[in-house]
């Protein structure tokens, strides 16, 4: 069984601005069946977003690949403005949790983190069971300690997808207990070049709830209905082979207003596939941003944000900001009908739907989740 399924259509949107992303499409846990993985969250526990930030700067365009924007200066301060057009403003660069935590020292003990692993405690890939609820594919997770393929400190993450036309995914997952209704997950990380796969691939992170059920087993291909999951992963997405690795980044998405039995891919532009020319309704405060290409061989800081909305609200909303630059932001979604639908889970993932073209390897860093905006690595 898939772990986060997915059609396999081309994207249709332009390769713009540089920065960078996680991939797109399928996923499985085990050899594509069923996959062990840790129990549901408990109890409920929300967190509030986070607080504002002056204006940012865009990510900067480039070729088909270049370079991620330089950020604009992000104000400080609580609480969050208002925005023209209702949304309230984000925060951006240094200006969070990591912000009081130089080197990420002591980052796991701040009252808003909820989870924190920079691998320096691990010696081999299977370790990571001590820590996190679910490895899938232990054979092709490992801790590495080459530098080269490190952010920080002495180790990192290592996934390893071998060349095959069969499906496959490397993933750890960890259950979030209490559940919560705003989730930021951030962590750095980096593919290996090339990195020639076109179609499936869910290639970098998750935040779901109730995606997982009856003890880790996924639900691909059942759609969100507002009572039994949602599910937000940030990935890349190349449909066609014409594509530049490693495709567009994107919000792969299960919710009540999906176009298919699979997830939505939701662009920075606005775009949503399948059917991009029909225009998705974002609410007042959406702001298209150029689409963007990150550059292999190269660590970038990701995060994102996953609000779930008030029932009966649209005043859900997804963000991505990207080495601290916000260059995706999706206001005004429903992604639940009840109260009790809450996160439960998060996880980092590379998966492939084929692999015919070489060995595929991806590296992460430095993850934190948190209930609130954590900002880049300070210095």
């Amino acid at each position: 069984m898939t772990r986060f399924g997915v059609l396999v259509l081309a994207a249709g949107v332009a390769a713009a601005a540089a920065s960078a992303g996680c991939g797109s499409s399928s996923m499985c846990p085990a050899p594509c069946s069923t996959g062990a993985a840790g129990s549901s969250a408990g109890t409920a526990g929300s967190a509030g977003a986070a607080g504002s930030a002056g204006t940012s700067g865009s990510a900067g365009r480039g070729g088909t690949s270049g370079a991620a924007g330089a950020s604009g200066g992000a104000g400080t301060g609580a609480g969050g403005s208002t925005g023209a057009g209702g949304a309230t403003t984000l925060p951006q660069g240094n200006t969070g949790i990591a912000s009081r935590h130089p080197g990420d020292v002591g980052i796991a003990s701040d009252p808003d983190v909820i989870f924190f692993d920079d691998f320096e405690g691990y010696t081999q890939g299977s370790d990571l069971n001590s820590r996190w609820d679910a490895v899938y594919q232990n054979q092709y997770v490992a801790i590495t300690t080459d530098a080269a393929s490190v952010y920080r400190g002495a180790k990192a993450l290592q996934f390893t997808l071998p060349q095959q036309t069969a499906e496959l995914s490397d993933a750890t997952d960890k259950v979030v207990n209490p559940e919560q209704d705003v989730l930021f997950l951030r962590y750095y990380s980096k593919f290996q070049p090339p990195y020639d796969v076109v179609g499936s691939s869910h290639n970098g992170s998750m935040i779901s709830a109730h995606y997982f059920i009856n003890g880790g087993q996924a639900t691909p291909g059942v759609r969100a209905n507002g009572t039994n999951k949602f599910l937000a992963n940030l990935e890349n997405w190349r449909g066609e082979a014409a594509t530049p690795s490693p495709g567009d980044l994107n919000i792969y998405l299960y919710h009540p207003e999906q176009r298919s039995d699979y997830g939505d891919h939701f662009f920075p532009n606005g775009d949503v596939s399948p059917n991009t020319s029909i225009k998705f309704t974002y609410g007042p405060g959406f702001v298209s941003r150029p689409n963007i290409i990150q550059q292999l061989d190269r660590w970038y800081c990701y995060e994102y944000m996953l609000q779930a909305n008030t029932p009966g609200q649209r005043d859900g909303r997804i963000a991505v900001w990207l080495d601290g630059v916000l260059v995706a932001d999706f206001p005004g979604l429903r992604l639940r009908d009840v109260a009790t639908l809450k996160i439960d889970r998060f996880g980092l993932s590379f998966h492939i739907g084929s692999n015919p073209n070489g060995q595929a390897r991806k590296w992460y860093d430095n993850v934190v989740a948190a209930k609130a905006y954590i900002g880049p690595v300070s210095p």
